[in-house]
């Protein structure tokens, strides 16, 4: 429905337009603006352990590639730059680097700016003395801002401090994103929270591996969680998983990107192959999305006052 306000003065309409909105000046009527469809891009490819300007090298290919295609928003996988398996903390300063004046962080933010799209890949980075397992988000106008690893998965507690930034939602020219990291999306807690930040697409740079009794003919349980996870929330989630075997570690490709409904839009990718997943994305669906029916609404229906 249209939305009557009193402008006022001419700037008053200047600064409606300017947020996206149209202005029918004789009526003084506002229409929202319907967003037009974005492209997002999950990238998975096999980083090269310890090979930073390798995988640097790999992830602006693969980044241009996905340009051509029409993407403006590209996922890479969680620790992109450096590889996952570390030995020890002495490895992860080897090849850690700061966010954003580091070389992987410099080199991604001016690739977002020349193509002018959104980047969200994992990186190591290194904060003093401290090493987190981050992801950087960077798009048209440079750094964006980053993400820190909340939940810590198995060795990566011998190395990485668990994320003290908690779970922001960038509000950038496109709409609001989220980023979450692998073993964050076990936890409902993390895509919930962002949900009543009003996030519209969760950025998910991972390095998935087998769960406990896990075949390869299985779906995979992460690809499990994350439907649950955009459906409940009615998001869109976009998952970029790495391929491989890296100092022993298996890994378990599968990337997908989610609709708010629920089922995937593109992917699974397969389980061992580099692979670009392009899909199609209308943010303004969110909103709609979480009307189930005329008295069902996925947040509206919480009942905080029963469980917190």
């Amino acid at each position: 429905m249209p939305l009557k306000i009193w402008l006022g003065s001419p700037w008053f309409a200047d600064d409606f337009r300017a947020r996206g909105f149209c202005v029918l000046e004789g009526s003084l009527t506002v229409h929202a603006k319907a967003r037009p469809t974005i492209k997002v891009a999950c990238i998975q490819f096999e980083p090269v352990f310890g090979d930073v300007d390798a995988n640097l090298g790999t992830m602006e290919k693969h980044i241009r590639k996905a340009h051509v295609q029409g993407a403006s928003v590209m996922i890479l996988p969680e620790l992109a730059d450096t590889g996952y398996v570390f030995h020890d903390v002495d490895e992860v300063a080897a090849h850690a680097g700061p966010i954003p004046a580091g070389r992987s962080a410099k080199r991604l933010i001016a690739l977002a700016q020349e193509l002018k799209v959104f980047i969200a890949s994992g990186l190591a980075e290194r904060d003093g003395q401290s090493f987190f397992n981050s992801a950087i988000l960077c798009g048209p106008d440079g750094y964006i801002g980053k993400y820190r690893k909340i939940h810590l998965w198995n060795r990566e507690k011998l190395y990485f401090e668990p994320g003290d930034l908690g779970l922001p939602v960038f509000d950038t020219a496109i709409g609001k994103l989220g980023v979450a990291i692998c073993y964050d999306g076990w936890f409902p807690e993390t895509f919930r929270q962002m949900s009543l930040k009003d996030v519209e697409l969760v950025l998910v740079p991972t390095n998935w591996v087998p769960m406990p009794g896990q075949t390869r003919e299985m779906e995979p349980m992460a690809n499990i969680l994350h439907k649950a996870a955009a459906h409940s929330n009615a998001i869109y989630i976009a998952c970029a998983d790495r391929v491989g075997t890296e100092r022993g570690q298996p890994f378990i490709g599968s990337s997908l990107i989610i609709g708010p409904t629920g089922r995937p839009i593109a992917g699974p990718a397969s389980y061992d192959g580099e692979e670009i997943l392009i899909a199609e994305v209308t943010l303004d669906s969110v909103a709609d999305s979480r009307k189930l029916n005329e008295r069902n609404d996925v947040l509206g229906d919480r009942r905080p006052d029963v469980y917190g």
